[in-house]
């Protein structure tokens, strides 16, 4: 049960990023979304773009805290530790 909490609030992190980049994108840019990703990528700003996406995990932070789900919680600073590291390598 603890590594599945775990696990789940990794992905969760991961998931609230994605749409953090998405909603981004959307709001920012008129291109596709795959479109988007590449020119930023092209621009050496993809790091910077995934970092903004990674707020909502905040927010995911503490309504996981505010649910008493700490290990899913734990699983989304995880995530979010993991992305910092991906982000350095972009």
């Amino acid at each position: 049960m603890k590594k599945t909490d775990l696990l789940i609030g990794a992905l969760i992190g991961l998931l609230t990023t994605f749409i953090g980049v998405f909603i981004y994108l959307k709001l920012t840019t008129d291109l596709g979304f795959i479109e988007a990703i590449q020119t930023m990528k092209s621009q050496g700003l993809l790091g910077k773009v995934i970092t903004l996406g990674a707020i909502l995990n905040i927010i995911a932070f503490f309504v996981l805290l505010k649910l008493n789900k700490e290990l899913m919680a734990r699983g989304v600073v995880m995530a979010t530790i993991l992305l910092t590291v991906f982000t350095l390598l972009v």
